[in-house]
């Protein structure tokens, strides 16, 4: 790997790990606090990143879309067990835990964007690295929580539908849980190239959260005064 991949690689993995471990962690947490130790006694209520890493989610698949040219790159965590029954209330707190991870990813976007007013201290090639770092987990951070409110299980999305739904529509979204990641990687691996050979634009996922991240990227930058 020549030093400008390298180079280009350490802006990209810490925001990445950092992303995902406290999107992970936030959902154990959550669940502890409404009643459902399960995360919390398998030790998945944590901020060492082994713990939440899937070796072919987190790191083969992106892989394998970055080597196809996949029009969005998509990746998981091994995901937070959380024994819905044992909530306080299971309907109402199942949505809690769903919107805690993304609502973390805001928050570090928020993070990443104010301390862009720190890199002006450091000198010229830490500053470098730094700014292209926070550039990165202000875009990964908005991503990964725009992309996980999609309203289709096991996405956080989906969860946030079902608990919201009333139940003649909550029950057959559930169903699709088994078949979520299958429908999203159809989605977005094989519906564009679909498209390209029958000259349409099935990129459906792109372009479903293009508009909300471009929306929530501006909001923080103005209220961080990046804007």
């Amino acid at each position: 790997m020549s030093p400008e991949m390298l180079y280009t690689a350490s802006t990209w993995v810490l925001p990445v790990i950092i992303a995902i471990t406290l999107h992970e962690a936030a959902h154990g947490f959550a669940a502890y606090m409404l009643g459902d130790s399960t995360a919390w006694r398998l030790g998945r209520v944590s901020l060492n990143p082994l713990k939440h890493i899937d070796p072919f989610g987190t790191l083969l698949l992106p892989a394998l879309l970055l080597f196809l040219r996949a029009p969005f790159l998509f990746g998981y965590a091994k995901p937070v067990p959380v024994n819905f029954s044992a909530l306080n209330h299971p309907r109402r707190d199942m949505v809690l835990v769903a919107v805690a991870g993304p609502a973390t990813n805001i928050v570090l976007a928020a993070l990443a964007a104010l301390l862009f007013h720190l890199v002006a201290f450091f000198p010229t090639e830490a500053a470098r690295w730094l700014a292209q770092n926070l550039r990165n987990a202000l875009i990964i951070n908005v991503v990964l929580a725009v992309f996980n409110m999609i309203p289709l299980p096991p996405l956080d999305g989906g969860r946030v539908a079902v608990g919201l739904l009333p139940n003649f529509l909550a029950l057959p979204l559930a169903r699709l849980e088994p078949y979520g990641v299958m429908i999203l990687l159809t989605l977005m691996l094989f519906a564009p190239i679909l498209g390209a050979q029958m000259g349409v634009d099935l990129n459906i996922i792109s372009r479903l959260i293009s508009g909300p991240t471009d929306a929530i990227l501006g909001v923080i930058l103005r209220l961080t005064g990046n804007g």
